[in-house]
């Protein structure tokens, strides 16, 4: 992603729906789980970092980006420039992983995904969340740098090919796909989407969201994929 888009989306991140309830969502998911050390890979520019933090976890962001690294370590986040496929940390070291629309940025993301569960101890959790459904593929892919969108069979088989058993599988974002999916038809040319958007319809788009939560959506199609794994207590690694 280039550093421009990256500096854009920090300038969105704080009030944007989607970067709002994907917060939400790592804070929902996580809540309750026992607190230790974390690492979020592709940390961006902090935000769910923080939330983890708010939480109690000990967490460590590895970001490639130097823009990404500059704005998180001003926001408070220890924060280490680095590579998912070859992360700079021990084995077994990390109680959680947390990789939030990071995966599709990596050419190798069987790499990051082998990484993932090499730092983990036994019994440690991974939480990761991906772009969702090669019929949503489109300029926003291309502008924002992504390799691929993932269909769940393929993120599945991705997360147990590294070691890792899966806890669930679920979609997200499932009650706006059809409005994604009808805008990536009209829109072809290279062009995030991560803009701007008023008050009243920022607010109409996370309360779409916020739906999900009590109705039994989380089988069907939707714009994102989110999965949490484990390490087995038995793994060498």
């Amino acid at each position: 992603m280039q550093e421009e888009e990256i500096a854009r989306s920090a300038a969105l991140e704080q009030r944007h729906w989607w970067y709002a309830e994907r917060r939400e969502l790592v804070r929902r998911t996580v809540a309750g789980w026992p607190v230790g050390r974390a690492l979020d890979i592709g940390c961006g520019s902090g935000g769910n970092a923080r939330v983890l933090a708010g939480l109690g976890w000990r967490v460590t962001g590895v970001e490639h980006s130097p823009e990404a690294c500059r704005i998180a370590a001003s926001r408070g986040l220890a924060v280490v420039r680095g590579d998912g496929t070859r992360l700079p940390l021990r084995d077994a070291s990390m109680d959680l992983v947390l990789s939030t629309d990071v995966w599709e940025h990596i050419d190798d993301d069987a790499a990051v995904a082998a990484e993932t569960a090499r730092v983990l101890r036994p019994g440690g959790r991974a939480l990761i969340a991906v772009p969702a459904g090669t019929a949503l593929w489109g300029g926003h892919d291309v502008a924002l740098g992504h390799f691929r969108r993932y269909e769940r069979e393929g993120l599945a088989a991705l997360v147990r090919g590294a070691g890792l058993e899966i806890d669930d599988l679920w979609s997200w974002n499932v009650l706006l796909r059809p409005v994604v999916r009808a805008r990536r038809r009209r829109r072809t040319a290279p062009e995030s989407e991560m803009e701007k958007v008023s008050p009243a319809l920022n607010a109409g788009l996370r309360a779409a969201v916020m739906a999900e939560r009590v109705l039994p959506l989380r089988r069907l199609p939707g714009v994102s994929l989110v999965v949490t794994a484990h390490k087995p207590r038995g793994a060498r690694r």
